[in-house]
C-alpha cells in the first residue's frame, strides 16, 4: 500500500516507523531540510515542503492510497498557525479532488476543540467549543477536511488527548513546574494518550477505514492536582502549588471519553497514565 504522512513531527515519525516494519510504500513531508538524512532511514521518500505548496502536494498525494495529515505548528502566532493548520488543509483537500486516488485520509487534531465543560465526560458528540481564535482554526479544520469526504474518500478525524511518550516523557515536560507555583486551585481535569496508543489507534483507524471523529485517550483522566502530586512524588522532587484563585487561565476542562474507538477494537496500552 502507497501511504503519505503529511507532517513527519513526533507523532507521524513514530508512525512511519511502524509502517515501514509493516512494509509499506512510505512517502513522508517534512519544513526541516535537516530531517531529511533522518526520515530517509524509515520512508521511500521524504520532501521538503510547507503545507501551501499546491504543486509539492499534489505530487505527495497523487499515487497515494491513505493520507495521515500531523501537522503542528512552531508558534501561537495567529497568522503562522491558520496557515500552518488552516492553509494546509484547504491545499490538501483541493489536491485529494484533484487527483481522486486516496481512499483514506486520517487527521489528528486536538481534544482542545472542546473547550471547557466543567470537568464533564465528553464523547464525538459533545458540541465544539474552542476557547480562543487558534482554537476555532482547528475547528475550521476539522470542517474542512469532514467536508471533503465522499463516498470513494473516508475522513476519519483523530481527536488526541495530550500527548507524551518516549523523548516526550511527563518529567521531562513539567520537571521546570516543580516547586512552583500555578494558577488555579488545579481542580480541573488533564487528559493524556501514549505515542504508543496513537501509534497503534491510526493503524485500527486505517484497517478498519474508519471515518468520522473518534476521542484517543487513556482511561483515566486525572485532576491537575492530582496528577502533579504523583509526578513529582514519581520522581522524588519538591511538590507544586496552586493560587487557589479560580478562573484566572483558560481551561480545558473534560474528561475526554474513548468509549467509541475502543468499541471499534482498540486495546490500549498504556490504560493509565505512565509516570
Amino acid at each position: 500500500m502507497n501511504l503519505t504522512i503529511i507532517g513527519c513531527g513526533y507523532v507521524g515519525t513514530a508512525v512511519a516507523r511502524f509502517l515501514k516494519v509493516q512494509s509499506h510504500v512510505l512517502t513522508v513531508t517534512t519544513t526541516t531540510p535537516d530531517r531529511v538524512e533522518q526520515l530517509s532511514q524509515i520512508a521511500s521518500r521524504v520532501v521538503v515542503m510547507k503545507g501551501g505548496d499546491r504543486e509539492q502536494m499534489l505530487g505527495v498525494v497523487k499515487n497515494a492510497d491513505v493520507v495521515l495529515l500531523s501537522v503542528g505548528a512552531r508558534t501561537r502566532n495567529f497568522d503562522i498557525y491558520r496557515e500552518t493548520y488552516l492553509g494546509t488543509a484547504q491545499n490538501l483537500v483541493a489536491a485529494l479532488q484533484e487527483t481522486g486516488r486516496v481512499r483514506q485520509l486520517i487527521y489528528t487534531s486536538s481534544h482542545g476543540v472542546l473547550g471547557d465543560k466543567q470537568g464533564a465526560w465528553v464523547d464525538e458528540t459533545t458540541p465544539v467549543a474552542p476557547i480562543n481564535e487558534n482554537g476555532r482554526v482547528l475547528v475550521e479544520m476539522e470542517e474542512v477536511l469532514l467536508g471533503a469526504a465522499t463516498d470513494k474518500l473516508k475522513v476519519c478525524v483523530l481527536r488526541l488527548a495530550g500527548i507524551y511518550g518516549p523523548g516526550r516523557e511527563l518529567i521531562n515536560i513539567f520537571r521546570s513546574w516543580s516547586g512552583t507555583t500555578r494558577p488555579g486551585t488545579g481542580e480541573n481535569y488533564t487528559n493524556w494518550v501514549h505515542l504508543d496508543d496513537i501509534v497503534a489507534g491510526i493503524e485500527l483507524v486505517r484497517k478498519q477505514e474508519l471515518e468520522g471523529i473518534y476521542h484517543l485517550s487513556c482511561d483515566v483522566p486525572m485532576v491537575r492536582r492530582e496528577f502533579f502530586d504523583c509526578l513529582f512524588q514519581v520522581h522524588g522532587l519538591t511538590p507544586l502549588f496552586w493560587d487557589g484563585l479560580n478562573g484566572t487561565v483558560p481551561s480545558y476542562n473534560v474528561r475526554l471519553s474513548n468509549t467509541r474507538i475502543k468499541k471499534m477494537g482498540l486495546k490500549l496500552i498504556w490504560d493509565k497514565i505512565k509516570f
